[in-house]
């Protein structure tokens, strides 16, 4: 049977992402599609003019949303939603706003190397890193500390990153969503049907069952 290609839009800034992709590993344990699950993440940067060492992630959350006080209280909904997916935020923890140019430049060397299990983990840990522990992801020093957590070579992945390579494939992951329509994330396509939002993983299971439907027809 064919297999499911699943592509996960997302930006490592968005918590609702991580959500989102504890909820895809639900429904992926819990649908029970017999097919193979083929998963390519897509970046989809939501500040690409954030500065390269990031910004005060107080001052920035303040200016976007009017106040201090309304920032938190957007936190903690993101904090329930996360208990229940498995995503545990600790935002007392996280003090600046980073660009994530170049955690998306490590998720582009590791899905190149076409190691699926890593990659998985890998995306999972840089959340953690910068919601969970309060990392700096925008940071090559620690991103190559993520990396090598996760088996890849330390200087293999510096040495990536301190090039250029990668940022064409990012430049043309965004403008392909554009014209797909996606205009926010996270966004779950399995098998070319879009599912906005962290949805709960009965409706990625559902999304799933479909897929392996189709396919079977």
């Amino acid at each position: 049977m064919q297999a499911i290609q699943v592509d996960v839009y997302y930006d490592f800034i968005c918590p609702w992402c991580w959500i989102g992709q504890r909820n895809l590993s639900a429904a992926l344990a819990e649908s029970g599609v017999g097919a193979a699950v083929s998963i390519r993440y897509v970046p989809f940067e939501l500040n690409p003019s954030m500065p390269v060492e990031g910004t005060d992630r107080r001052a920035y959350r303040t200016h976007k949303f009017g106040t201090w006080a309304r920032s938190q209280v957007m936190d903690a909904q993101v904090t329930a939603a996360g208990l229940t997916a498995g995503a545990p935020f600790d935002y007392g923890k996280v003090l600046r706003t980073p660009n994530t140019r170049l955690a998306h430049r490590l998720m582009r060397f590791a899905q190149n190397r076409n190691e699926p299990l890593t990659t998985a983990a890998l995306y999972q840990a840089i959340y953690a890193a910068y919601f969970s522990e309060g990392r700096d992801i925008g940071s090559l020093d620690t991103l190559v500390e993520i990396a090598t957590e996760h088996t890849l070579d330390a200087g293999e992945v510096r040495a990536y990153l301190l090039s250029a390579a990668g940022n064409p494939e990012i430049d043309a992951a965004r403008e392909q969503a554009d014209k797909l329509g996606i205009q926010a994330v996270p966004t779950m396509v399995i098998d070319g049907k879009a599912i906005s939002g962290a949805q709960p993983p009965v409706v990625f299971a559902n999304g799933l069952r479909a897929a392996e439907q189709r396919n079977a027809a």
